[in-house]
């Protein structure tokens, strides 16, 4: 996964997919032990859908928190 400005924040671990009556849809993707230097104590983060720009062979976001994020937000 690509954030905006480039940088790496790692492996798509996991997803969370919502079913409608009438729809099937992707909410959030989680991101397993990003780097320290980004998300602090490495916990996981949870990306919601909307803020990614495309998928292909690498994820790319169109927005991301500043980081780093803290712990305890």
């Amino acid at each position: 996964m690509i954030l905006p400005d480039g940088r790496m924040i790692g492996t798509v671990n996991d997803t969370i997919v919502v079913i409608g009556e009438e729809s099937i849809k992707c909410s959030h993707i989680f991101v397993a032990n990003p780097p320290s230097d980004m998300v602090e104590g490495r916990v996981h983060v949870s990306i919601p859908w909307h803020w990614i720009r495309s998928i292909g062979d690498v994820i790319v976001l169109r927005w991301f928190p500043p980081t780093p994020i803290p712990r305890d937000l």
